[in-house]
């Protein structure tokens, strides 16, 4: 089976030795996207709202750059330094996502990335 190589300009570039995504046969393997813009490379500004909107932007824009959509996504991981923030989450995925909702795990964690509060990471079958 081949594997190809996602990359994408309308997400963040990868921050360390990763490609953004990998592609073997018809699955897609999502590398975890924190709440980077693109185009700066920093984390968006604003509250918790704008971050967890900020990942779910950025993981759509790969599932694109891949030929599929955050609906393909069987299996979503979400890592939060608060878990506080996991009805909030639930509340903006209901806007990203159709049902039937993907498989989905929730961890906190207690740290990421660049300072970042939130992180999410996917697997697509397209």
């Amino acid at each position: 089976m081949s594997r190809k190589i996602i990359a994408t300009d309308k997400a963040p570039q990868a921050i360390g030795p990763y490609s953004q995504a990998v592609k073997y046969g018809n699955t897609v393997y999502l590398s975890g996207q924190i709440p980077l813009v693109p185009e700066t490379m920093e984390l968006v500004a604003g509250d918790m709202e704008a971050q967890v909107r900020r990942v779910f932007d950025n993981l759509a824009a790969v599932c694109e750059a891949a030929g599929g959509s955050l609906n393909a996504i069987a299996k979503l991981n979400i890592f939060l330094t608060d878990l506080a923030h996991f009805p909030l989450v639930n509340d903006i995925m209901k806007e990203y996502f159709s049902e039937p909702y993907p498989a989905r795990a929730a961890i906190g964690v207690a740290s990421l990335p660049k300072g970042a509060a939130v992180e999410m990471d996917a697997i697509m079958v397209l």
